[in-house]
């Protein structure tokens, strides 16, 4: 699984809960903090899923 992917998908998902968000009239403050923390679960979870394995030598 490709990381370019993975945070594409992402970025789109925040998109769409910033955009629901922004519909029923959420402040703008939270909608910002709920976004950037989805941001950094989203770095993670990419790097922990597309991460080699290390080989024991």
């Amino acid at each position: 699984m490709s990381f370019g992917i993975y945070a594409a998908g992402f970025a789109i998902m925040i998109a769409g809960l910033v955009y629901a968000a922004h519909l029923v009239h959420m402040p703008s403050q939270w909608i910002f903090v709920g976004a950037v923390v989805l941001l950094g679960v989203g770095i993670l979870s990419a790097v922990k899923a597309t991460r080699q394995k290390d080989s024991a030598n």
